[in-house]
């Protein structure tokens, strides 16, 4: 278990983390998420001992990390992809990490195993694509067999069969009742993975509750209707108070209105129902919702004029 609590850091004038608070159980694979510059990176850094708190405190187990006895076997982390030696093979990075840390040398074959490097473990590490350094530091935080394990980023650079592979391996993780947490911009990702969302928004905590939950509370809830009387219903809808969006082939999407009172607007005006369906907002939906003012850099939008020459716009 890890815990937070007035977690604060200052980088100079910068104010990174922001009295910071939460509990992430183990059980559960936990959505680290936030825009870019939200504090993500320096949380998690705090979490590993690897910066210290200006103010509050995080701890493993009821401890800071640096009291933790054996940190490997107990912490495994991934954050920087090339964290490791160029001119080091494979097994001999993994070995000198074992060798320094106490922990067998046979995990270093199970490891590079179970992450499927083992026909590459005799390769130098300066070869290998962005995939094989991925796994490769995944093989690190495996290591030690830890209990808690966190992952930034860690589909990066891998194929659909790796992204696949990671999936499935935090769900296996989490259902040995492992802590584990993942922090990737990659939502559709994680609302596969995810059990609970942790969202913060220029260091501060924007929401800590279930993916559902977040979903629910982040999203508008809406309406699918198909009709052959799309006008109709949409004058209904906005008498009765809700909003109407038409895709123009018959089927409107309706705000502000459950699907009983659509039912029931439609049957005594008697307009048709071909389909009544409330829709399923996605997390990276509710995730732009609640994160929107926490955003550090906003881009206008595109233009879509197309340039003709080099100096001039149609």
């Amino acid at each position: 278990m890890i815990e937070a609590r007035g977690l604060t850091k200052r980088y100079g004038g910068t104010l990174a983390v922001d009295n910071l608070s939460f509990t992430i159980e183990p059980g559960k694979v936990t959505a680290f998420l936030g825009p870019n510059g939200a504090g993500k990176t320096s949380t998690m850094r705090l979490i590993l001992g690897l910066d210290r708190p200006t103010a509050g405190q995080v701890t493993i187990n009821g401890k800071p990390f640096d009291r933790l006895a054996g940190p490997m076997g107990q912490v495994g982390a991934l954050l920087e992809v090339k964290a490791m030696h160029g001119s080091r093979s494979a097994y001999d990075h993994l070995l000198c990490l074992a060798q320094t840390n106490n922990l067998p040398s046979r995990r270093v074959d199970e490891v590079l195993a179970l992450v499927g490097l083992a026909e590459a473990a005799r390769k130098r590490t300066k070869g290998f694509s962005l995939g094989m350094g991925q796994r490769l530091g995944i093989a690190a935080a495996l290591l030690g067999n830890p209990r808690i394990l966190m992952f930034d980023e860690p589909t990066n650079g891998l194929d659909p069969e790796g992204i696949l592979w990671i999936r499935n391996l935090v769900r296996a993780l989490s259902a040995e009742g492992r802590t584990v947490i993942v922090s990737s911009h990659l939502m559709s990702e994680m609302e596969h993975i995810a059990d609970h969302v942790l969202v913060i928004g220029r260091g501060r905590l924007v929401a800590d509750r279930s993916v559902d939950e977040f979903i629910a509370a982040g999203s508008q809830r809406s309406v699918r209707v198909r009709t052959p009387q799309p006008e109709e219903l949409t004058r209904l809808v906005e008498v009765a108070g809700g909003t109407v969006r038409d895709d123009g082939q018959g089927v409107v999407v309706v705000s502000g209105l459950e699907a009983g009172k659509i039912s029931d607007l439609a049957f005594e005006n008697a307009v048709r129902l071909d389909e009544l369906a409330p829709v399923q907002a996605s997390l990276e939906q509710a995730f732009m919702e609640l994160t929107a003012a926490s955003l550090e850099f906003q881009a206008d939008a595109p233009d879509q004029r197309v340039p003709t020459d080099r100096g001039s716009l149609t």
